[in-house]
């Protein structure tokens, strides 16, 4: 659906970014893929990847200034918007901040895609927007509600938004795994509570369910991956067998489980093969054929959790893992 066509990605710089523009320029040849995000350094060195290629441009831009989204977003059909301040630690310490680009910068890209007639815009969210204790879930709650709320406020026009939800990206930057590994050397890994479970899905089942998204949205539903869990401990097990886990305790705003879908969502929830799909329950178009379309209706209280999950990761495939993706762990 992206041949021949313009894309542009909010926040392109960030992990997925790099995982989401080699993909879609490889698999669906889009005429332009604008990466827009406000690092000139981190656009210059992605700029190196991608140095020759006419279909890739770079726009020096901030989702909090709506005057510049205007002007990136002149000629293209589809957004994928991954801009977002992420650090659970940082956005409590820096609350205004985090509401600035998380729910302003929401609200600014809603209106200017409406308004310069874009096709359809999916926006990443989070496990944390899930029954929220942190504010970085707080901001990403609120904006995954204006983006489903979006197709109606779109009115007449024909702009249509949909939500991606996801966990622990492994791998990524900042993230666990390649942390872990930095400081395998000294012999002692630090894990909040030996209780903790977390997701693990992989940057590039993140790019095919947003590709998936783009397909199969109508406007308001919310995509929810299918992937395993793993035990922290496991996870610490799997990159250091022989060191010793240090128990430091839950830092501020952090989850022992991660959720994806609560039990309040559960009357809105269908289960397909691969994913969940919540479905918004404004106008009525959690009953609507066109958003169902195959879907089976969870069971009433239904909750995805991170420590309920029927399927599991174990040490090994783990590790199997790593050793695959060596070069790239901590560089996405």
């Amino acid at each position: 659906m992206f041949a021949g066509k313009s894309l542009l990605i909010t926040g392109g710089t960030g992990s997925f970014g790099n995982t989401f523009v080699p993909m879609t320029l490889a698999k669906h040849n889009p005429k332009r893929l604008i990466i827009y995000s406000r690092d000139e350094m981190k656009q210059w060195e992605m700029a190196k990847k991608f140095q020759g290629d006419p279909r890739v441009r770079f726009f020096i831009g901030d989702v909090r200034d709506r005057e510049r989204l205007y002007r990136a977003l002149d000629g293209v059909d589809y957004v994928v918007h991954a801009a977002a301040t992420k650090i659970v630690p940082t956005a409590e310490y820096n609350p205004f901040e985090c509401v600035k680009t998380n729910i302003n910068g929401a609200m600014n890209l809603i209106d200017a895609c409406i308004d310069k007639g874009i096709k359809r815009v999916v926006a990443l969210s989070t496990d944390k927007a899930s029954s929220p204790v942190n504010l970085y879930g707080a901001t990403k709650l609120a904006s995954d509600k204006l983006f489903v709320a979006g197709n109606s406020y779109a009115g007449g026009h024909d702009t249509r938004f949909a939500v991606v939800r996801y966990g622990n990206v492994m791998g990524s930057r900042g993230s666990v795994i390649p942390f872990f590994l930095s400081i395998r050397d000294k012999g002692v890994l630090p894990v909040t509570d030996d209780r903790m479970t977390r997701f693990m899905i992989s940057l590039e089942q993140g790019v095919e369910l947003v590709w998936h998204a783009f397909e199969d949205m109508v406007g308001g539903e919310i995509y929810v991956k299918k992937i395993p869990s793993m035990k922290v401990t496991d996870l610490a097990t799997a990159v250091a067998p022989e060191a010793k886990i240090e128990i430091v305790g839950i830092r501020p705003g952090e989850k022992l489980h991660e959720q994806m879908i609560g039990p309040e969502d559960s009357y809105y929830t269908y289960e397909y093969p691969e994913h969940y799909k919540i479905l918004p329950a404004i106008h009525s178009w959690d009953t609507t054929a066109e958003r169902i379309k195959d879907g089976k209706r969870v069971p009433e209280g239904f909750e995805y959790s991170s420590d309920n999950n029927p399927e599991w990761m174990s040490v090994a495939e783990l590790q199997a893992w790593i050793a695959a993706n060596q070069q790239k762990i901590g560089n996405i």
